[in-house]
């Protein structure tokens, strides 16, 4: 999902070739609560081209067509710029894609999932580039959005982050926060995400660790990956010439490879067979193993463990915490959001209905 050093996202994948004009892409959003579901659509739309620009909304934009976001847009500027396929990031880009927009940072067409995005006013932003000629469609991502996110934090529930089967307030809420007075919108509803390894190789770097590489291990849940995420691997990432960095995901990417499920204790066996040679960890409290020790015991014992300081304040606690503050308003964004959706495939469907 994120960089790996590198300032681009690959080769040429479509157009490009020798003598031709690279082909330029446009992307734009909110890039809200940036999860998986963003960094696909963004995968997807950088394979139809050689250049990815993202265009990111202002918060005043946001507030004004949607609600409130919950990050502010410094903080989402750095996390769309974060992400491995995105070549450059457009601050400010109106909620409206319109072709002066295109045609000002000289890109051949926009990309947008196959859902849709309406103003305060009902109607399709992409519109004007639609009757151009000059969109193109992507899959959206199943199972993952800002709105289950938002619903999770507001809930306070910890099912999805357990090994224990969902409890029944989370499933209650998987069937009505996202739904409007009536129905549910295909688009604005929760979903339950499945993961699969297909998933997984489309987002790998398929790099091996080469000779003369320091190998770097760090771990946690990166539970609502955010800037505070992104700053530590960052830092980690300058701590070597040539740095190869291991994420290990506990249940519940600066990165060249993910272990998942990794044991919370970071052992002798991980160490070894991964020829660790640095374990670094943000700045936050370590919490003990289940039987009181320390999990980083033994890269302590062999003088390879780092402490790292990220710069950032910000962590998953405090973004709750935003949320729960806007609660309200979150509540009636969604609900919102919801009703424009369904008044659209309400006329969509008479429209075909005539012919």
């Amino acid at each position: 999902m994120l960089r790996n050093g590198a300032a681009g996202g690959g080769g040429p994948a479509a157009g490009g070739a020798a003598g031709q004009r690279p082909v330029r892409v446009w992307c734009d959003g909110c890039y809200d609560m940036v999860h998986y579901g963003h960094s696909n659509q963004l995968r997807q739309a950088r394979a139809m081209g050689d250049y990815l620009i993202v265009g990111v909304h202002t918060d005043e934009e946001i507030a004004k067509h949607k609600g409130p976001p919950v990050f502010t847009q410094e903080e989402r500027y750095k996390m769309v710029q974060a992400i491995k396929w995105v070549d450059e990031i457009a601050p400010g880009a109106p909620y409206v894609t319109t072709l002066e927009t295109l045609d000002k940072y000289n890109c051949d067409f926009c990309v947008h999932g196959d859902d849709i995005t309406l103003t305060i006013d009902g109607k399709d932003t992409y519109e004007e580039v639609k009757t151009a000629g000059r969109y193109r469609e992507c899959k959206r991502t199943q199972g993952v959005s800002t709105t289950d996110l938002v619903g999770r934090m507001l809930l306070m529930t910890k099912a999805h982050h357990s090994n224990i089967d969902e409890d029944l307030d989370y499933r209650k809420h998987t069937d009505n926060f996202g739904k409007g007075p009536k129905g549910h919108s295909p688009w604005t509803g929760v979903s339950q995400f499945l993961q699969t390894s297909q998933k997984i190789i489309q987002f790998a770097s398929g790099k091996e660790p080469q000779p003369g590489d320091t190998i770097i291990y760090v771990a946690g849940a990166f539970d609502l990956f955010h800037i505070g995420h992104v700053d530590f691997l960052e830092k980690v990432h300058q701590l070597s010439e040539r740095p190869y960095i291991i994420a290990g995901l506990h249940f519940d990417q600066y990165v060249s490879e993910v272990v998942i499920g990794a044991p919370y204790a970071v052992t002798a066996d991980l160490l070894d067979h991964f020829r660790v040679t640095l374990v670094c960890h943000g700045m936050t409290e370590v919490v003990s193993d289940k039987d009181g020790s320390d999990p980083y015991e033994e890269p302590k014992r062999r003088g390879i463990f780092q402490l790292v300081d990220s710069g950032s304040n910000l962590t998953t606690d405090l973004i709750v915490q935003r949320i729960i503050k806007n609660r309200l308003e979150f509540e009636a964004r969604n609900q919102k959001k919801e009703a424009k959706e369904l008044a659209v495939l309400e006329a969509m469907k008479k429209l075909e209905e005539k012919h």
